[in-house]
């Protein structure tokens, strides 16, 4: 872990936590946030340190276990919420998506949803076997 990104209100916007080391991961984030309107960034949790983490409210283990929105003034969304969030800092269709998705019913049908993405992704397009998920570390 290394890079560590300014968090703070006057520094950076929000940002996108995800796993870099899971290909499907990665390439969903670059989708997403090519779209983005300035103000967000998107970072592997493998370039924050532990220190970075624990200032943002996270664990090495909870960044490793779900995606994580985390807005300017800390407030963290975890897994489905997370992607929910990123796409709201989208443009047109993505922006109403993400909407959307933070609301019921498509927020209950998202949040069963994630968990099997998480658990799936390996085999997912772009996924590797780096993707796989040990058993005690999928999303809940």
């Amino acid at each position: 872990m290394g890079q560590d990104f300014d968090m703070e209100p006057e520094g950076r916007g929000a940002l996108l936590i995800f796993d870099g080391d899971c290909g499907f991961c990665t390439s969903a984030v670059t989708w997403v946030s090519r779209h983005w309107r300035p103000g967000a960034d998107a970072v592997p949790w493998q370039r924050l340190s532990e220190a970075k983490l624990a200032s943002i409210g996270l664990s090495v283990a909870d960044a490793g276990a779900a995606a994580w929105w985390v807005d300017p003034d800390l407030r963290l969304q975890r897994g489905h919420l997370a992607i929910a969030k990123a796409l709201e800092q989208g443009r047109g269709w993505r922006r109403v998506a993400g909407g959307l998705v933070m609301r019921p019913p498509l927020r209950w049908l998202a949040a069963a949803v994630y968990p099997l993405v998480v658990r799936w992704r390996h085999r997912l397009p772009g996924g590797t076997p780096a993707c796989r998920m040990p058993t005690s570390d999928r999303a809940e």
